[in-house]
């Protein structure tokens, strides 16, 4: 038995008490609220799923208009289209065009909040300027997995971690993209049953870890080491004695050390995590005392790093 299309009438419409809804055929129907408001929503199932599409509220669209959106709808699931997303792109395309580069420069302050330090933000702005210039003058509606590979593929091989980073990145700029309504269907930068299927699994390590000293061979290694002068063996011995990162002593600021106390401080946006005191032992602190003198001998400034 065919369905009833064009239940309604204009009476019936406006004489509808609620709350409730009432149907007019072919999958649109009036909801009435408990307030009294009304506005049409049109049902239907694509691939097994309920779907439902609101196409606006009664009387700014009348009868008449809910029915042609109805048919439009109708005939776009017939050819296999979804009227959902089609209004999405749609709604999309009269959107100002922004682009992936200035979305991502308002996005990336705001999601600093959430970094432990100013260094990581830093990171993925220049990350993003480097690797993903390709895409800054795109429409980010527009960003695809093409795009997004064209960005991955030259250093997927060659600066593997470096390309986990940015892909990620990505990623989670065109999440936020979505979320703000200015993209539509799957995210082209995700990397489970999507990327993975066009890029090789990445090594985890490329140029692998440098043979460590054994233990036992670290008291010999240290005298054999303070017999050479000069500023760079110092800096070799401190982090030793002190499990400090490179860049934490590299770029310590001389103020952070308390040579009357024997503390080294590091504040946290120099670290991973939280500020850190670091009981200066005392090697640890002639090492420091040593390579002070000889770089910066009355000044309280770090040296410049070259290169």
């Amino acid at each position: 038995m065919a369905r009833v299309l064009n239940k309604l009438n204009d009476r019936a419409v406006k004489s509808a008490a609620g709350p409730g809804r009432l149907a007019d055929g072919g999958g649109l129907h009036l909801v009435i609220d408990a307030s009294g408001a009304r506005r049409w929503l049109f049902r239907y199932r694509l691939r097994s799923r309920e779907r439902e599409a609101g196409f606006g509220g009664y009387p700014a669209v009348g009868l008449a208009d809910a029915r042609r959106r109805r048919d439009e709808a109708r005939a776009l699931l017939a050819a296999g289209g979804d009227p959902i997303e089609a209004k999405r792109k749609a709604e999309a395309e009269a959107r100002p065009s922004v682009t992936f580069g200035d979305f991502a420069d308002e996005l990336v302050p705001t999601l600093a909040a959430g970094f432990r330090n100013e260094k990581r933000a830093a990171q993925w702005t220049s990350t993003l300027k480097a690797y993903a210039a390709s895409l800054r003058s795109k429409p980010i509606a527009e960003v695809s997995t093409d795009d997004v590979l064209d960005v991955l593929k030259p250093i997927w091989s060659t600066k593997s971690e470096t390309a986990s980073r940015v892909r990620g990145r990505i990623e989670r700029i065109l999440d936020a993209a979505k979320a703000k309504g200015l993209r539509s269907g799957e995210n082209p930068a995700r990397w489970r049953g999507h990327l993975d299927q066009r890029l090789p699994r990445r090594k985890k390590l490329q140029r692998g870890h440098h043979r460590a000293l054994p233990y036992p061979d670290v008291p010999a290694f240290l005298v054999a080491l303070r017999t050479r002068t000069g500023v760079a063996a110092r800096a070799l011995e401190f982090p030793i004695l002190t499990a400090a990162r490179t860049s934490e002593v590299t770029e310590l600021p001389w103020s952070e050390v308390d040579l009357e106390g024997k503390v080294w401080t590091v504040p946290a946006e120099r670290m991973k995590r939280e500020q850190q005191e670091i009981p200066a032992r005392s090697f640890s602190l002639r090492s420091c005392q040593t390579a002070r003198s000889a770089v910066i001998p009355r000044r309280t400034q770090r040296p410049q790093r070259r290169g």
